[in-house]
């Protein structure tokens, strides 16, 4: 096991620096200037703005400046933004907020995805199965800032039982309705991934031998069927966790909270590539450490699965 992670880690490492290398060059590569959008209107005198280039690396290579950042990376020095403060605070104050909204999000999508799942695979061409394939289809086919809008005009405004926006109050009741909206489609995928597994384990010769001895319905449902259905539904859930957390940034705009995707989008904005680098390289070690978990996982799911 112990290797196996250390082999995994291994790997982590081109990955990483990959990821970190493209965002870097996608956002050395917008045009314009930086330091002149931190002007705004007022142009700054050629002086002010030489030292203000040299102060944020602006004026060394590309290589350079990104060869820097990593350096500062291991020393978990993140930088500056443009506005003067220390890139890691903006990092401690937005990402505790969009992670409590991802992981509220993945609760709700995996408990109900899942329940769902093992009552439609069970009852495989019935009324109730059918119906909630459609459901969830439409679902997929909704786009999210539709769903946010609607849920947001009807709880917020008509019906007045949720709070219309968040703010800087991003508690867990006034949490719950963004992320219910965050993770409405890939509850559908859970709900569907589930329905899929559940209907083909449910006759599987496993099964029915658990049957003919006498077992349960519940521990032949819980034991049988759904733990070796869960396999592909926790590879999906490892996944989503880093897509959750960035596809965040049309649901915080929605709901005007102060997380990861407002940052990351100002950032982009001024063309902050140290911001918009750190909060992606945030994302990508919380992406590569849900896979090794869930790698993990799947020696406690099926028994045949060992790691040597």
């Amino acid at each position: 096991m112990g290797w196996y992670i250390g082999r995994r880690l291994l790997q982590m490492i081109p990955v990483f620096i990959g990821a970190t290398l493209l965002i870097y060059a996608m956002v050395f590569l917008i045009p314009g200037d930086p330091i002149q959008a931190l002007a705004g209107d007022k142009p700054l005198s050629p002086a002010v703005a030489d030292q203000l280039r040299e102060r944020y690396h602006l004026d060394r290579p590309f290589v350079v400046q990104y060869l820097l950042y990593l350096r500062g990376i291991v020393t978990l020095d993140f930088g500056t933004s443009f506005s003067g403060q220390p890139v890691r605070d903006v990092l401690a104050g937005a990402f505790p907020i969009t992670i409590r909204l991802a992981f509220m999000a993945i609760v709700i999508e995996s408990v109900f995805g899942i329940l769902f799942g093992v009552v439609a695979g069970l009852r495989k061409g019935r009324a109730f199965d059918a119906t909630v394939l459609v459901l969830s289809l439409f679902i997929i086919a909704v786009p999210v800032f539709v769903i946010g809008f609607l849920a947001q005009f009807f709880l917020g405004v008509k019906w007045g039982i949720a709070p219309v926006t968040v703010g800087a109050d991003a508690s867990f009741t006034r949490l719950l309705v963004p992320a219910f909206v965050l993770g409405l489609v890939s509850f559908a995928y859970v709900l569907r991934l589930t329905r899929t597994s559940v209907a083909e384990n449910k006759d599987a010769d496993h099964v029915r031998t658990a049957t003919a001895k006498g077992l349960s319905r519940r521990r032949v449902v819980v034991v049988h069927i759904l733990r070796n259905s869960l396999i592909p539904v926790v590879t999906f859930l490892g996944a989503d966790l880093g897509a959750l957390m960035a596809g965040a940034i049309v649901t915080e705009g929605i709901f005007n909270i102060n997380g990861v995707g407002g940052t990351i989008y100002q950032a982009v904005i001024r063309g902050e590539a140290a911001t918009v680098v750190s909060f992606v390289t945030v994302l990508v070690v919380v992406f590569l450490v849900a896979n090794l978990l869930v790698d993990l996982l799947y020696a406690a799911l099926d028994p045949r699965i060992r790691y040597a």
